[in-house]
């Protein structure tokens, strides 16, 4: 017998149970339940698409009849933006005829892509233009719904790649589609490739119809150190930062942010590399183009410390017109290391314009010309002969700077510290902070520079006191303080020497004059000749010995040769002690 409970499930009335029953053959084989079923069967198999009819709500699930009086569950999320009502026909997809409770398992959400992906298939090829929605970030790339989740690489998200491509998420994008793999149902799309077809399309045109000084409007795209690059609709132009403005630009993001819409000059079209330079200061006249009559040479302006170098300061007069201070333009005394010394960035100065190269778009500026030049006075205050006080500020190797009054140096040389004395380095006379009396010597007032003497506050002992004490023929006694290959020096008295010539130590040829005398022997020497003009005296030990007279003034003294080579010393120095002072003259 048929199970009368089975016959009640599949929905069918008494009469047509009775009308079936009745046709149906009573054989040994018994009851064939496909033929009961019929074509019902093969719709009722997992991962089949079914039409299902929603006949209610259970809490947050729709209730789906798929025939035979067979019923299923489908969360209400899989109808989002679909308005649920009962007796609507949907496709579902049978996911599993056993699910919890006896309940057949539905997929309205399943069944869409399915269908989806058909109509996809299709409807489009590899090439193809499509579009959807960002759904998520994934490994590698990123997740997109055009109608099914299809991958869209990293790579191929945009022609720079984003720093952070989550950005996109959520965003609506075209694409193009890179390829369709029908057995996994995977599709690979790329956003990129789309951009780039557009922009060499709209590059072509664009190249087509812009000219140089066209005034056309971009996107800033990126910023780098050295500008910005702006799209101009299908290529990018180049904004150089010296392009950006007349006036000093330390970095271009000062100006502009990525996206931003700009108004851009063409400046430049290189056709061949298809490069295009930009420029933004262009769309205004160069504040250098009066410049000459604005600012003539000599006139006197106020401006801002805008950058500091190590040789000057630059100053902007104007937005775009900056000069530079020398170093050297800076003090008329003062001696600077660093102009950080006298300016700081942003202070406010006054400068007079000493020149304007119009061409190289550079003014020279001066701060010092803005006060009175003390070198012009210089010359009145300290007439050559005026005696000064003054502190020795520094050493160098050719003599002492002693300043005269602030800002103000006299240098001392070496040669003008002593009449007799041989000095070397002006650290055997004086040391820095010494406060030393002097007589100004000269002033060059274009050259800014004073001449002082020390051994000038005393009379010139080779004037009267040596020629007087020293004379041609007498025989003095010394001591030997320096040996050369071409003679001896001998200490008359301090700081006073005179030069024993090899040829005068003894009466036969001397090839070493250590061989005669030793340093610090002290000997007896005769005078051939005192030279005030060369500040010499020339001394003979030979003729001390013989008693020989001829070196006497107007003798063969006359002729004697100082000797000479590369050891022999030249005169200078001059002192006040004793007969003949503290130095000593030497040759």
């Amino acid at each position: 017998m048929i199970d009368e409970t089975l016959i009640a499930s599949l929905g069918v009335t008494d009469a047509d149970a009775e009308e079936l029953l009745a046709g149906l053959d009573r054989s040994d084989e018994g009851i064939n339940m496909d033929t009961l079923l019929g074509d019902d069967v093969e719709q009722l198999q997992p991962g089949k698409l079914i039409k299902g009819k929603i006949i209610g709500m259970a809490g947050d699930d729709v209730v789906v009849e798929v025939g035979l009086k067979s019923e299923g569950l489908i969360h209400k999320e899989e109808f989002q933006g679909m308005e649920i009502r009962v007796g609507d026909t949907i496709d579902v997809l049978l996911e599993s005829l056993e699910g919890e409770g006896g309940v057949i398992q539905l997929s309205r959400r399943k069944a869409e892509r399915l269908i989806n992906w058909q109509r996809l298939i299709d409807t489009t090829a590899e090439g193809d233009e499509v579009e959807g929605t960002v759904m998520r970030k994934i490994k590698g790339g990123l997740l997109v719904d055009i109608g099914v989740p299809v991958f869209l690489p990293a790579s191929q998200v945009d022609i720079r790649r984003p720093h952070d491509i989550g950005e996109f998420i959520g965003r609506r994008i075209r694409a193009q589609i890179l390829k369709i793999d029908t057995e996994r149902r995977n599709i690979v799309i790329s956003r990129r490739k789309l951009i780039e077809e557009e922009r060499a399309a709209a590059k072509s045109r664009l190249l087509e119809t812009i000219k140089e000084g066209d005034i056309v409007e971009g996107t800033i795209k990126n910023i780098a150190d050295f500008g910005v690059f702006v799209d101009l609709g299908g290529i990018d132009g180049l904004l150089h930062i010296t392009d950006m403005s007349w006036g000093r630009v330390n970095h271009p993001s000062e100006m502009v942010k990525v996206d931003q819409k700009l108004e851009v000059k063409i400046l430049n079209i290189d056709y061949e590399k298809e490069k295009i330079a930009l420029g933004l200061k262009q769309k205004e006249s160069s504040p250098w183009e009066a410049i000459e009559a604005k600012y003539p040479v000599g006139s006197r302006l106020s401006g801002e410390v805008v950058s500091i170098m190590s040789y000057g300061a630059f100053v902007r007069i104007e937005d775009g017109v900056e000069g530079l201070v020398h170093i050297s333009e800076m003090s008329w005394t003062r001696r600077i290391n660093h102009p950080s010394e006298v300016v700081d960035v942003g202070q406010n100065v006054d400068v007079v314009v000493l020149e304007i190269d119009k061409n190289k778009q550079e003014i020279s500026l001066g701060m010092k010309q803005t006060e009175v030049n003390p070198w012009e006075l210089v010359g009145e205050k300290y007439p050559p002969g005026t005696v000064i006080e003054g502190e020795v500020r520094n050493l160098a190797n050719y003599g002492a700077f002693v300043e005269i009054e602030p800002g103000i140096d006299g240098l001392l040389h070496v040669t003008d510290m002593s009449w007799t004395k041989k000095i070397t380095h002006p650290n055997e006379m004086v040391k820095k902070g010494d406060v030393l009396q002097c007589v100004i010597l000269e002033v060059d007032q274009e050259k800014q520079r004073i001449s002082l003497g020390l051994k000038q506050l005393t009379e010139d002992p080779w004037v009267e006191a040596i020629p007087g004490a020293y004379k041609p023929g007498m025989v003095v006694r010394g001591h030997i303080t320096k040996i050369t290959n071409f003679g001896v020096f001998v200490e008359l008295e301090d700081d006073l020497e005179g030069l024993l010539h090899i040829s005068e130590l003894a009466d036969h040829k001397v090839e070493n004059p250590q061989d005669v005398v030793k340093s610090g022997d002290e000997v007896d020497v005769k005078i051939l000749r005192v030279d005030t003009v060369e500040r010499k005296i020339g001394l003979s030990l030979k003729r001390a010995q013989w008693g020989d007279t001829s070196g006497s003034e107007g003798g063969g003294g006359d002729n004697y040769d100082f000797g000479g080579g590369p050891d022999k010393p030249r005169s200078g120095g001059m002192g006040d002690h004793g007969a003949l002072g503290t130095d000593k003259i030497s040759f």
